[in-house]
């Protein structure tokens, strides 16, 4: 996108100040004119090289908080079709009749592809049932060709492991069922 740019003053005072004040005043309305113009398309980074000057300007996500929440929000309604399944196939596990196990979520840090063991032929980190230490990997998750180890960050029990070897798991989805 090309802009046309203004013509430079004719008028300075003989040191030169007047000119660099209105360049640099200039360079500034035109980075600002840049900023509403990022925010207006939507954009986040913008890298820009003219002769010897580069600009790169970065904006942060004005709503991180929602766009995190959205993903989370959407994975929640499907989990009590996962549990209501897991219910029904093994009724004799519900203690004292309950309908759903009594317990908190474990949500993904990131998003990826979720793996249970370092490999396929090697033990999965961690099984239903398991007490888990706060060091302990329960998982990994591949990001970008990076395989990245979840640690449990504090002891409690797995109840239930919500997703399935290989499969994508987004920001906030539910992982595992812990207690």
């Amino acid at each position: 996108m090309a802009k046309k740019r203004p013509e430079p003053s004719k008028k300075s005072s003989p040191s030169g100040k007047s000119a660099a004040a209105s360049a640099a005043n200039d360079r500034l309305s035109h980075l600002e004119r840049l900023i509403e113009l990022m925010e207006a398309k939507d954009v986040v980074e913008v890298e820009l090289q003219e002769g010897a000057t580069r600009w790169r300007v970065r904006r942060k996500d004005p709503t991180p908080t929602v766009a995190y929440a959205a993903p989370a929000a959407m994975a929640m309604p499907a989990m009590p079709v996962a549990h209501a399944a897991s219910v029904s196939a093994a009724p004799a596990a519900a203690a004292g009749g309950a309908a759903e196990p009594q317990g908190e979520v474990f949500k993904s840090p990131m998003l990826g592809t979720y793996y249970r063991a370092a490999s396929p032929e090697a033990e999965a980190f961690c099984k239903v049932g398991d007490r888990v230490a706060g060091d302990r990997t329960l998982c990994i998750i591949e990001a970008m060709k990076v395989m990245n180890e979840i640690k449990a960050e504090r002891e409690f029990e797995i109840l239930e492991i919500l997703v399935k070897n290989g499969e994508p798991v987004e920001f906030g989805q539910p992982l595992f069922l812990i207690r």
